[in-house]
């Protein structure tokens, strides 16, 4: 009873009743206080005649101010008080109060426990209460957006469970909402949920409220937020205005932190989903059925029917032609001349590697930009680890390297002649090393020496049985394809080894 507070009403009940003549025991009997504060109460009201029945009782005012002389409460003051100053600073800098007490430890010799910056802190949040307003908005202006925390779903290809998020979009009016399950949290998903929310109310709000998710915002502030360029075009395209609310300010777009936990708590709990599109689909028609035929906390409406009576002619009409949705990323070209996306390489011409372009990314296609020029189109890549090359983006050598594979080497060869075409078969055949180079440098010689000589020079190499690049090579350069005797023997290898050790000469020969 000692500890029990009262209110002014309660102190002039108990006054009407000593003016009766009640005795401190009776009023304690009937409840209304106890013996020694009543006992109190009575002497204070006998000092200021409050008992005599000839004069009114006091105001509250007079005595509430009385009461409060009567019992002064003893100071005590705090030991965070000598350092008021600084550590008002830094709570209104937003500093948790651990941080303060380490911080009055290290740097002011702060001797005092952590439960009393606790309680000072206390008392200074009690001085300065936190007011909020609530903002009213017409029709059709604005929707806010959110992600939450969804179930764990089976992935239909891997049959793992991963991890979801809901996706909600609330009327600011109505608190009509549309809400869908997604796999991630990234800028396509975000600009795709937009497109779908849209069609679901059958228009564009005129302003959308946003947090300050990395899909939407690339730099948070309050007077200068920087806004995801994908996003930036997809406002562009509907129509809308995009409100980011200041950093770590989620109290401007209550109403949809509200329908995020609504549906945690009334969707998710207790039901179970066989797959990622039946759980979607439940979803939307719960929201269509439950949600939007509830009788809202705010409103006392229903918000579907406010939607279809009071906001949906307001929404800004959807676009003739859907804006093309795609996201924006700044990418580096490699030294195969290739950029990467997603996972996914891309070509892009020679030229640039090293720089730093712009990619373009839609459902169906990829557009690389240098600055605003258009330097590489592609079909949009789905599976890690593929690559969309186009030839004439490759430096000429690594093209030529491409192009010219074996099947490309052997048509060349038989083109120029029999020995040629040997040849190259003899460089494929090799066991142990790859010669497709040393082939097309054999072929290459062509053009300097011209496909006549080249089958002539092939025939000697073969003819001493040495299919080399670098044997071809030496033979042309030294004219010995051009030696009558061994242009014979070129036409007739076998007779280079008749009975013969490889290069054995009769006498009549050698002394010739």
């Amino acid at each position: 009873m000692t500890n029990r507070r009262f209110e002014m009403f309660q102190f002039r009940n108990v006054l009407v009743r000593m003016r009766l003549g009640d005795s401190n025991r009776e009023i304690a009997k009937a409840g209304l206080m106890g013996r020694r504060k009543a006992e109190a109460l009575r002497r204070l009201a006998e000092a200021r005649g409050w008992l005599d029945k000839t004069y009114p009782l006091p105001d509250d005012a007079v005595l509430a101010e009385a009461l409060r002389n009567r019992h002064p409460q003893a100071a005590h003051p705090s030991s965070v008080e000598p350092f008021r100053e600084v550590v008002t600073a830094w709570h209104d800098a937003g500093i948790q109060g651990t941080t303060i007490h380490q911080a009055l430890m290290r740097n002011h010799g702060f001797a005092g426990s952590y439960s009393a910056v606790r309680r000072f802190l206390q008392g200074l949040a009690a001085q300065s209460p936190q007011a909020t307003v609530i903002l009213d908005f017409a029709p059709g202006e604005a929707a806010q957006v959110d992600f939450g925390a969804g179930p764990l779903l089976a992935d239909a290809r891997t049959g793992e469970l991963r991890k979801t998020w809901v996706f909600v979009m609330t009327l600011c009016y109505s608190r009509h909402q549309y809400a869908e399950l997604v796999w991630h949290q990234d800028v396509e998903t975000w600009l795709a949920a937009h497109s779908r929310a849209f069609l679901w109310f059958g228009g564009v709000p005129a302003r959308i409220i946003i947090d300050n998710a990395k899909c939407a915002i690339t730099r948070a502030c309050t007077r200068d937020p920087e806004v995801q360029r994908a996003y930036a075009e997809c406002a562009e395209g509907y129509g809308f205005k995009i409100d980011p609310c200041p950093p770590r300010d989620p109290q401007k777009k209550g109403r949809v932190e509200a329908g995020v936990k609504y549906i945690k708590r009334a969707f998710f709990p207790l039901r179970e989903f066989r797959n990622f599109d039946e759980a979607n689909e439940e979803l939307r028609r719960w929201v269509l059925e439950s949600a939007g035929n509830r009788i809202h906390g705010s409103t006392r409406k229903r918000p579907l029917t406010l939607f279809h009576d009071n906001e949906k002619a307001f929404l800004k009409p959807l676009p003739d032609v859907a804006p093309v949705l795609a996201a924006w990323a700044r990418v580096t070209v490699h030294r195969d001349a290739h950029v990467q996306y997603n996972r996914c390489l891309y070509s892009v011409p020679f030229r640039l590697v090293g720089e730093r372009l712009w990619l373009k990314a839609a459902a169906t296609t990829v557009q690389i930009y240098r600055d605003h020029e258009l330097v590489a189109v592609h079909a949009r890549l789905c599976h890690p680890g593929h690559r969309a090359t186009v030839d004439d983006h490759m430096p000429p050598e690594a093209l030529a390297y491409k192009l010219r594979d074996p099947q490309w080497c052997l048509k060349v060869a038989a083109g120029v002649g029999p020995h040629c075409r040997a040849l190259i078969e003899r460089l494929f055949a090799d066991r142990v090393l790859e010669k497709l180079r040393a082939a097309q440098g054999v072929l290459a010689l062509a053009k300097t020496y011209g496909a006549q000589r080249l089958e002539a020079a092939c025939g000697r190499a073969l003819a001493y049985d040495n299919p080399r690049y670098r044997t071809v090579k030496t033979i042309l350069e030294k004219g010995l394809d051009q030696h009558p005797d061994l242009q014979a023997a070129a036409k007739t290898p076998s007779a280079a080894y008749t009975g013969r050790g490889r290069f054995g000469r009769d006498t009549r020969t050698l002394l010739n």
